[in-house]
């Protein structure tokens, strides 16, 4: 199936010499139109009025039943013993295919916006809510673009196929130092997506990225967003996507 067209919201305040864009992917059995309004609060706010904002739309899994940038894996209550490097992942309960689809036609829309919308890839920014978050990450982890974007955010989600991830971030370990930031969060009174597994992902970035990421816990949030949060995230796009 393929995607419905993006929703653009176009920055009420352009800037003509550092343009910028957020890409930023809606969760599991939502679609583009779920974050508009929290876009225009933001813009009505005077906070990012120099950023695009280009909303992307899951295709629809028949399997499913819903939109989904890849078909869901059940999350078990139990946690998960700790693996040490070596020793296996749960990659294979994974839709990598699905996953990797995502991310090309993400990657797509982020080239589109450098050739034709002239912003360079260190004013751009993808980031994602839950399924959103955990393709956003593939994006800066796994795709051509690793270490050139200027920021992935990931909300209320986790990192899939974490074993490919380490060993492509091993193999890449001389490439040169990564210049793209990290924001992630996450509540702590979530029932879709274990904390244990924002813990996890975190914990791994953290050790490949260092102090570029900022990672925040939001007491008695459940698997949504709040003002706070928000409000930190605004922050943060603020630092990172500063005018010159």
């Amino acid at each position: 199936m393929s995607n419905a067209p993006p929703i653009i919201i176009r920055a009420p305040a352009p800037s003509a010499t550092s343009p910028a864009t957020i890409i930023f992917l809606h969760g599991f059995g939502d679609d583009a139109h779920g974050w508009t309004d929290l876009v225009s609060q933001i813009h009505s706010a005077n906070k990012l009025s120099h950023v695009k904002w280009i909303l992307p739309n899951a295709p629809h899994n028949r399997d499913a039943m819903s939109q989904a940038w890849y078909q869901p894996k059940p999350f078990s209550p139990i946690p998960m013993p700790k693996r040490s490097e070596e020793s296996e992942t749960d990659d294979d309960e994974d839709d990598e295919e699905g996953m990797m689809k995502s991310v090309d036609y993400i990657c797509g829309l982020i080239a589109k916006e450098v050739e034709e919308g002239k912003v360079p890839l260190d004013r751009i920014v993808v980031g994602g809510f839950s399924q959103g978050c955990a393709v956003s990450l593939l994006v800066g982890l796994l795709s051509r673009y690793r270490g050139e974007l200027a920021g992935v955010v990931g909300l209320s989600g986790y990192l899939p196929l974490e074993g490919k991830v380490g060993r492509s971030v091993a193999e890449q370990k001389d490439r040169g130092k990564s210049a793209t930031k990290w924001f992630l969060a996450h509540g702590s009174r979530d029932r879709l997506v274990p904390r244990r597994m924002f813990t996890s992902y975190k914990e791994s970035l953290e050790k490949w990225e260092g102090d570029k990421v900022e990672a925040r816990v939001y007491e008695g949030m459940p698997h949504s967003t709040t003002g706070a949060e928000i409000r930190d995230l605004c922050n943060w796009l603020e630092r990172v996507l500063l005018t010159n």
